[in-house]
């Protein structure tokens, strides 16, 4: 922390005094391009969130998208889910049915605000979009300037901001109010206001967001509460130093939502459950079971047994099943309600999050820029399923960038270079509870009652299975350049050095196993670099190649690193990129496509964090089409083909996992429903590593038109083929085509808009953690809902 007061307290004292000594640019801007009716989604604008520099996705020698705040719109877009008809390489598995960051390329992806890596989240809350400028989806690890990456790639949000296009503020202030209703008691209320203001001599710009939500659910004891508030001021300090600062509180309530258990394929392909009580071990009549009488009765964490002789699920016999415990009674069967899932009447996952940032942009003319970025994140969650999992974070991160750019211009070409200094300090403290992760004992024709509602440690702060406190600080140091030369070549390279010293405790009076304790204080290094080509060919084509080497910080779901991460140096590896593609913009900007191939791999197979940040490796090919065919009509095509293969459990040969009824087959359900048998999943080839539940190939089109009148009409398509639910591949899920349709109509201030989605009510599934449960839950999808929506602008 010492390391970041100095940095930002030179920074502070050093821009204004530059300020006042250095003379003011006159260099002529570049001349934006719009095309009418397109809604910004062709990629003519420049775009900084993917190396750094000022350049359109065209010129971009990596494999991006954006999506627009007039597509949210227009297209109705509520949650990042809705993002994958609109890109290629985004498919999503659930993770406990919470929105949080995008499956990108097959392997979870990161959340970035305004270019800069906020802390992880698989499913802590639904990151909202509704503040959203843009949303830039970045295929594949980030450039080196931004620091440590995941493999897969990022969403970065630009939020709203205080300027109109151009740069300049408003003449008058503007904004809109928004009510939107629709199924399951949906109710959101949202204000939006821009516009110029003055304090003494000092103008400035604002932009000031506030959504509210009280809705229901389509799933029985769910219902969502939430609040966003999101500011953002700009100011001219001095001719030639800008002061930009905002941020956003999120204050969501909710509940994850496991889906279905007791998982058959007969459950899947027509609904037929399997009915039937746990046995009672409530012996204190609380009406929970407590961890000590889950202990007493022999169910050992997850029910674990050898009686097999091997960990595999080939070698279990019903013969193994002779703990009493794990038996139902009363078994039948029933029709399940898509509506019935895991989530309990008392279950909640309550999450409030505070980003802020301040930047200041010295110009010190002739090109030369020197940008301080201080960031902060953080966020207090508490997670509790009655099932047996329980969590908690209470985490944070500060960063500070520093970045100098540099632009030199001749006869040759363009040539552009950046140094940037970074500090990021990540303090977390989290606490987890699975020893007693029990998804089948209750039957959910009936919901919970005493034979299946835990005790949770978040509800005694007890018994933790783990209960992590600590701090990892991260100094790097990046360097970039770009060399755009007249000719038509365009290079990009860059490289880093990232060191990260941390120091994590496991809280040994918190552990219901205390002995494991131990705690940690040691530090890594590691090198990121990237090099990056692409060259303007005749007829508009752009071929483009890129080699790189990512580094990648291992921490988990509340941004902590355990002591044996950190005792064993697991916390810091690296991944590989190999991408070449082509891209292309025709007809005066309006048609733009692009293909791209690529091929990923982590470094180090054995260092990963099962939920956030795995060892894969991912190849594919992403395929991307969007046309303006006049003002009125834009249609769009992605194609994605993906196969992403677990390095761990090809290094290994296994994949540890919960058993499911199908894994068992042959066996009586009856004999283990009340407990959780588990083991090891074979892995004999690369093709039984694939990761469950993402498609291999992936299609989506996209369509809309508007009239002259104020009337528009738009759609989505999206065609999902069958997929395995689980690891061991002993459940598949089908294949089914998501169809959502809208329609809008503005007159004078006046928009109104409706929204059907799943509009030809396809009944299909999303998997859910499929590494670990996939062959024991998954969760069915919505029917066909609405929603509407009336805005007012002013």
């Amino acid at each position: 922390m010492k390391g970041l007061v100095a940095l930002l307290g030179c920074t502070a004292l050093t821009a204004p005094a530059f300020a006042q000594e250095a003379p003011a640019a006159d260099e002529p801007k570049k001349e934006e391009i719009v095309v009418v009716g397109s809604l910004n989604a062709l990629p003519v604008k420049d775009v900084g969130s993917i190396f750094g520099f000022d350049k359109n996705l065209v010129e971009t020698p990596r494999s991006a998208s954006t999506v627009s705040k007039e597509q949210i719109e227009r297209f109705g877009i509520t949650e990042i889910y809705d993002l994958v008809s609109q890109s290629p390489g985004v498919f999503t598995n659930s993770f406990f049915g919470v929105g949080g960051a995008l499956d990108i390329r097959g392997t979870p992806g990161e959340v970035y605000f305004r270019g800069i890596r906020r802390l992880d989240n698989p499913g802590n809350y639904p990151t909202p979009i509704g503040a959203s400028d843009r949303v830039d989806i970045v295929r594949g690890p980030a450039s080196p300037i931004y620091g440590p990456s995941k493999t897969g790639g990022y969403i970065n949000f630009v939020p709203l901001t205080a300027r109109a296009a151009g740069g300049k503020f408003l003449d008058s202030p503007e904004g809109q109010l928004s009510y939107t209703s629709g199924s399951w008691a949906r109710n959101v209320l949202s204000a939006q206001v821009r516009g110029p203001g003055k304090i003494g001599n000092q103008e400035f710009g604002y932009s000031l967001y506030a959504q509210i939500e009280d809705s229901g659910s389509y799933y029985r004891n769910m219902s969502t509460r939430q609040t966003i508030l999101q500011a953002a001021f700009d100011t001219d300090l001095t001719p030639n130093l800008r002061l930009e600062f905002g941020g956003m509180h999120h204050n969501f309530k909710g509940q994850q939502n496991g889906g279905w258990n007791r998982l058959t394929q007969d459950l899947v392909d027509n609904g037929n459950y399997i009915t039937g009580d746990a046995q009672p071990l409530d012996t204190n009549g609380d009406g929970q079971i407590s961890h000590a009488e889950a202990r007493v009765a022999n169910l050992n964490p997850f029910g674990g047994f050898a009686c097999g002789g091997n960990p595999f699920a080939s070698s279990i016999t019903a013969a193994c099943f002779t703990n009493p415990a794990m038996r139902l009674s009363n078994v039948g069967t029933a029709k399940l309600s898509r509506r019935d899932t895991l989530t309990a009447e008392d279950d909640k996952l309550n999450n409030i999050a505070n980003t802020a940032y301040l930047d200041l942009i010295f110009d010190a003319g002739n090109d030369f820029e020197i940008k301080n970025q201080f960031f902060y994140d953080g966020y207090r969650n508490e997670n509790e399923n009655q099932y047996g999992f329980s969590q908690f974070h209470n985490s944070y991160v500060i960063e500070d960038r520093i970045v100098v750019s540099k632009v030199f211009k001749n006869d040759v070409g363009k040539f552009s270079l950046e140094f940037s200094p970074s500090i990021r300090y990540t303090n977390f403290k989290h606490g987890e509870d699975f020893n007693y992760e029990y998804f089948n004992r209750v039957d959910l024709t009936k919901g919970y009652n005493a034979l299946s509602d835990r005790l949770l440690s978040t509800e005694c702060d007890c018994n933790y299975t783990g209960y992590n406190v600590g701090h990892y600080t991260d100094y790097g140091v990046a360097g970039l350049a770009n060399l755009d030369f007249n000719f038509g070549l365009d290079l990009t390279l860059g490289a880093r050095y990232d060191h990260v010293k941390v120091v994590t405790t496991d809280v040994a009076s918190k552990l219901e196993n205390p002995g494991g304790a131990r705690s940690a204080d040691t530090s890594k290094g590691g090198w990121s670099w990237s090099a990056s080509a692409n060259y303007k060919l005749p007829l508009g084509l752009i071929p483009y190649a890129t080699i790189s080497r990512q580094s990648t910080i291992i921490a988990g779901q509340g941004a902590e690193i355990t002591a044996g991460d950190a005792l064993s140096g697991a916390f810091i590896s690296a991944s590989k990129l190999y991408e070449g593609g082509i891209k292309g913009s025709w007809l005066n900007n309006r048609l733009y496509a692009s293909v791209s191939v690529y091929k990923q791999t982590r470094v180090d197979r054995n260092a990963q964090a099962i939920v956030t940040n795995q060892a894969v490796e991912t190849r594919g090919i992403e395929a991307e089409l969007r046309w303006s065919v006049d003002k009125h009509f834009l249609v769009s095509a992605n194609y994605t083909k993906t196969k992403v293969e677990n390095l761990t459990a090809i290094g290994s040969g296994v994949l540890f996992s919960f058993f499911g009824i199908e894994d068992l087959k042959g066996i009586d359900p009856a004999l283990f429903l009340g407990g959780q048998p588990i083991g090891l999943v074979p892995i004999p080839n690369r093709n039984a590593s694939r990761r469950a539940g993402i498609p291999e190939d992936l299609y989506s089109a996209t369509a809309t038109y508007s009239f002259d009148n104020g009337l528009a009409f738009a759609g989505s398509i999206t065609h999902v083929p069958s997929v395995f639910s689980g690891q061991s591949q002993v459940v598949r899920l089908p294949a089914y085509t998501l169809v959502d349709l809208s329609a809008s109509y503005t007159t004078g201030r006046w928009l109104f808009r409706a929204v059907m989605k799943n509009a030809t009510d396809a009944k299909y599934f999303r998997a859910n953690f499929t590494e670990l449960f996939g062959s024991t839950i998954a969760l069915p999808e919505r029917p066909r809902n609405w929603q509407a929506s009336v805005v007012y602008k002013f």
